[in-house]
């Protein structure tokens, strides 16, 4: 079948004209996916020396590894940052400047953030008891790589930096399937144990010693809206979670007033939209189970005979 491409081209260039809002046309650069993801990749080299290179890395080669590493970084995450800038603001005209130095200050923040870092690094040790050394979970662990980029990505996000934060957690959300926004504050010592479908939202505060299985979600209840019908910004819509919280695999617990005390453990699957406090065991009312014999005639069950699940 004779397919010209002209025919090709000319259908697109006439969908770019009729559909406009996915364009970016006779704009200043946008910051680069690709780019990103290699700056992800090079900052865990230098927040876990030795871990994500592909050579061994002796101590005294690290001053003069980190002093490229530090340079090479900083000029690109800059270039990215104005160009995010930019997109933001195009009237304003020290981005340049301003990028800089909020990547002069990200610098500053890594001993911080490493130092974090450790504290996660022993929650997963302590907290698993499939985990053999600090090597594996650095390693192997989603749940380390994912909080490594969003304590990051936190620092980028409290300066004010468009754009870049979030695709820097994104960038790790596809690696891992752990979706953590960059504008949750997360304590110290925090684990996420397997990790797959954790949803973390931008208004969460997590406090210190908290562990999450996979599936959990940490999310909005609902959108306040304008008197336009228009989703309101800004507002605090995700829970808190309070210091030595446990929360098991698919619990859900919604809304930007919902509090987990401290100490507290949520069961799997709980469905939750209001705050519990200190101390509290939640768990789903038990399921009744009923074994058959599969190579026996079924006939459908009544709804009298339907499980109780509690609900």
């Amino acid at each position: 079948m004779d397919c010209p491409q002209e025919d090709l081209v000319s259908g697109l260039l006439k969908s770019y004209q009729e559909v406009g809002g996915i364009n970016h046309l006779d704009c200043a650069n946008l910051p680069s996916k690709r780019v990103i993801a290699s700056l992800c990749e090079d900052l865990l080299q230098l927040l876990f020396p030795g871990f994500f290179a592909e050579e061994a890395v002796s101590t005294g080669e690290l001053p003069l590894i980190t002093n490229e590493l530090v340079q090479s970084i900083r000029d690109r995450l800059a270039d990215e940052m104005e160009h995010s800038f930019r997109l933001a603001d195009p009237s304003r005209t020290d981005n340049r400047t301003r990028a800089h130095e909020l990547a002069c200050q990200f610098f500053k923040k890594f001993p911080v953030v490493r130092r974090l870092l450790q504290t996660d690094v022993e929650a997963a040790y302590d907290g698993d008891p499939a985990a053999k050394s600090y090597d594996e979970i650095i390693l192997a662990y989603p749940g380390l790589e994912a909080i490594a980029i969003q304590r990051l990505s936190h620092i980028l996000y409290r300066a004010g930096v468009p754009l870049i934060p979030r695709m820097m957690t994104e960038w790790v959300h596809s690696r891992t399937g752990i979706d953590i926004h960059p504008g949750a504050q997360i304590g110290s010592h925090f684990f996420i144990d397997h990790g797959t479908g954790v949803v973390i939202g931008e208004t969460c505060v997590i406090g210190s010693h908290v562990k999450l299985y996979h599936g959990v979600t940490l999310g909005a209840r609902s959108f306040q809206k304008d008197e336009e019908g228009h989703i309101v910004k800004g507002t605090k819509r995700h829970p808190n979670v309070e210091d030595h919280v446990t929360v098991y695999p698919n619990a859900i617990i919604l809304g930007g007033d919902t509090t987990l005390g401290a100490r507290s453990t949520v069961g799997a699957n709980v469905f939750l939209m209001k705050s519990i406090p200190p101390d509290t065991l939640l768990v789903m009312a038990d399921q009744v189970q009923r074994t058959y014999d599969k190579t026996a005639r079924q006939k459908p069950l009544s709804p009298d005979d339907r499980p109780d699940i509690g609900l």
